[in-house]
């Protein structure tokens, strides 16, 4: 009975759209242009611990539509998840929350900015896949790097696993 006390847990509680907006400075003269816009896309990801067993996992997106240095429209989502994860071991916690969360929560992000966007007269907007272990990856060198500054460290580690000073 103490063993399956021991087991690790991973649930989804509850998947959300945290937030959403869309903004058309320019709407109705950017309708009638007839360049294709230009399209820019942002992506972040965040994690909150709510409990300790208990995490929010959020991916934000903020789509850009330009046409002749006019803005078309700009829509920004977050889309959140509400995740149990018991009894995982700490090397393991922070790549799931990191990555396996966000691979849950933006296939719903990415269908409420595509049809946010259809619904405001403008052509589809297809968001392509994430590869969020890279995202995390890159995530975690800019940490390391920002830490080494911080630290006026050479990136040479010692034995004992401290960095080293000059």
């Amino acid at each position: 009975m103490a063993d399956q006390n021991q087991q690790p847990v991973f649930q989804i509680q509850r998947i959300y759209l945290k937030d959403l907006s869309l903004e058309q400075p320019n709407s109705p003269a950017v309708f009638l242009e007839q360049e294709a816009p230009n399209i820019e896309v942002q992506v972040d990801v965040g994690v909150e611990a709510l409990a300790p067993t208990v995490f929010e996992s959020t991916v934000t997106i903020t789509v850009t539509a330009k046409a002749k240095d006019k803005v078309a429209f700009l829509v920004e989502g977050k889309q959140a998840g509400i995740f149990e994860a018991a009894n995982i071991p700490a090397e393991q916690l922070d790549p799931l929350l990191g990555i396996g969360c966000p691979n849950i929560v933006y296939p719903y992000l990415r269908a409420n900015i595509a049809d946010i966007i259809t619904r405001a007269g403008f052509p589809p907007v297809h968001l392509s896949e994430i590869n969020f272990e890279a995202f995390y990856q890159q995530r975690l060198q800019a940490l390391a790097e920002q830490q080494q500054q911080q630290s006026g460290g050479s990136g040479i580690v010692m034995s004992d696993g401290t960095p080293a000073k000059h």
